[in-house]
This record gives structure tokens, C-alpha cells and sequence, in this order.
């Protein structure tokens, strides 16, 4: 893909780390808006640092899409193992963790349930993902922006949107060379 479009949050990424997500999104048959979106979603999930060995304090969760221990085994790898890789390696992961879901993701809070909660991939942005005192609501209580005791779909992804928009900003956006 020759990119022609701004990339949310591409100035803090190196160009070999912009060329695999292209090349990703490229065998995804994907449009090039949607790197953005995946740049908004590694984003959130590490704080903005794109770091590849960031971790949860909370949980067992680490890198760019924070891999819990079971998702790091079903891919054939640790939790360890993918903190020690670089950016761009660990993008390999994100693609072979995203591969089975890629047709079914057709917008930014898709994209991100796919790493949240996949079960709502496809379902409408006002679906209940979670109320309170359920074990995953307590675990993600900060996307209850309402505090409302339910967490939507849209609800989860607002944060996520947000640093979207963020990521166009100057010193974070990329704009490719005409």
C-alpha cells in the first residue's frame, strides 16, 4: 500500500513500524483509514507509548494490544516473550491475533472489541457489553463513563475515538510524502 492518507499517531511510531502496519492492512483487504483506527486502539492500550513491553499492573496483559497469558499461548508464544520484541515484531502478533476476526471488523469500536471483547464484534454500539457485578464490569469499570452501572459498546470505544482524533494532532500525525 502506498499510503496516502494522514496516520493518527504515525510520528510516534518508526517508518519500518508504519510499513508493516500498511503491509497489514494491505493482507487484511483492509482501507487505509482503518490503520488509523488500529493506531487509536494501541494508543489507548498503551498509554500512548506504542511500547511494546508496557504492561497491566492489573492483570496479565502486556504490549501494543495488551495480550493476556491465554491469548499469548494460543498464539504460540508468552506474555514474556512478546514484551521482549520489538514494536515492529510484536506487530506480527497483532496481525495473526486480529487475522480471524479481520472480515467480520467494519468500524473502530469492531476493531476494538476485537481486542476488548470479541463476542461484540458486529453488534449494534448501543449493546450491553457489561453491568455492574459482573466480573468483567468490575475489571473495566473505568469505561462506564456514565457510572451508570452498564457498559455499552460505544461506551467502551469513547476513550478510544477520542485518542483517534487525538492522534491527528501536530507532533503526532504522520502525513505521507506526495
Amino acid at each position: 500500500m502506498n499510503p496516502t492518507l494522514p496516520l493518527s499517531w504515525g510520528a510516534k511510531v518508526s517508518g519500518e513500524f508504519r510499513t508493516r502496519l500498511y503491509l497489514m492492512m494491505d493482507e487484511f483487504g483492509w482501507p487505509e483509514e482503518r490503520a488509523s483506527w488500529l493506531m487509536a486502539v494501541m494508543a489507548f492500550e498503551t498509554g500512548r507509548t506504542f511500547s511494546p513491553s508496557i504492561r497491566n499492573p492489573g492483570s496479565s496483559a502486556v504490549g501494543l494490544i495488551q495480550f493476556m497469558a491465554a491469548t499469548a499461548r494460543n498464539l504460540g508464544t508468552r506474555t514474556a516473550t512478546l514484551a521482549s520484541l520489538s514494536a515492529v515484531s510484536q506487530l506480527h502478533y497483532v496481525q495473526r491475533y486480529l487475522a480471524p476476526m479481520a472480515p467480520r471488523i467494519e468500524s473502530l469500536e469492531d476493531l476494538y472489541m476485537a481486542v476488548l471483547w470479541p463476542a461484540a464484534i458486529g453488534k449494534r454500539p448501543d449493546a450491553l457489553l457489561w453491568a455492574k457485578g459482573a466480573n468483567p464490569y468490575a475489571a473495566n469499570r473505568g469505561l462506564d463513563l456514565d457510572r451508570n452501572g452498564r457498559i455499552t459498546k460505544a461506551e467502551a470505544c469513547a476513550k478510544v475515538r477520542a485518542l483517534l482524533v487525538e492522534g491527528y494532532a501536530p507532533g503526532k500525525v504522520w502525513e505521507p510524502r506526495p
